[in-house]
């Protein structure tokens, strides 16, 4: 059994999960806006990590509910969950996401979703259904996020940053419009990575941001220790 990973309120494990703890589903968990949503889902929940963020940073949640495919992923977040400080507020669910019903709609709604979109195809099976958009295809989670939110709720994403334009495109079919975007850059010399990418119901002019990882000589800048000093030891 490996080591659990240790934030500073909970720890998790990762070892029986397609897609270990990595920084994308940090961003995520940190930045998304939480401060209204009473009910959160969490689609592709993987190890558990961001329903844990969540349920540390919010006053508010009541109910996080994280779906996930993978039966092994699936056990994991539940044990993980279980031994948080909040396991009364996170249930775990496995299940397609297309499949998923509930009783009620969510405020927020968050994805770190699969987008080896036009790469090949990673050779593990169980890497394969994480990371690739075979296994959730965007319009599947555009359409399940649009039947399963609040109308006036939140959906945020992290992105491959070549995949933003197109999601952004996408979501519009669904009623989705970019309210807060924030380019991430490993460093200051290097090319865009990833989006983080929030949507509500309503049109209206985006909130544009930057952060940026690291310093030249391999510091964590001022920036992200900043967005994750209620998580990282």
């Amino acid at each position: 059994m490996s080591k659990p990973f240790q934030f500073k309120q909970f720890s998790l494990r990762d070892d029986q999960c397609a897609m270990k703890i990595g920084t994308d589903g940090v961003l995520l968990g940190a930045w998304v806006n939480v401060d209204h949503a009473k009910t959160v889902l969490d689609i592709g929940a993987g190890s558990g990590l961001i329903a844990l963020m969540i349920a540390q940073r919010s006053k508010v949640a009541e109910q996080i509910m994280a779906v996930e495919l993978g039966k092994e992923d699936a056990q994991q977040a539940t044990e993980n969950a279980l031994a948080s400080p909040w396991p009364s507020r996170i249930q775990v669910h496995q299940s397609r996401i297309q499949d998923f019903r509930s009783d009620h709609s969510f405020h927020l709604i968050v994805s770190n979703p699969p987008f080896f979109n036009n790469s090949l195809l990673p050779p593990s099976g169980k890497r394969k259904a994480a990371r690739h958009t075979e296994s959730l295809s965007y319009q599947d989670l555009l359409a399940s996020a649009e039947r399963l939110i609040t109308t006036g709720g939140i959906f945020a994403v992290v992105l491959p940053a070549r995949e933003g334009a197109l999601f952004i495109s996408m979501a519009q079919f669904h009623g989705f419009y970019p309210s807060r975007q924030c380019a991430v850059y490993t460093r200051a010399s290097k090319p865009q990575e990833r989006w983080l990418l929030e949507f509500s119901r309503q049109p209206s002019p985006a909130h544009i941001e930057k952060l940026i990882l690291f310093t030249e000589g391999n510091e964590r800048s001022p920036e992200y220790e900043k967005l994750t000093e209620l998580f990282y030891l």
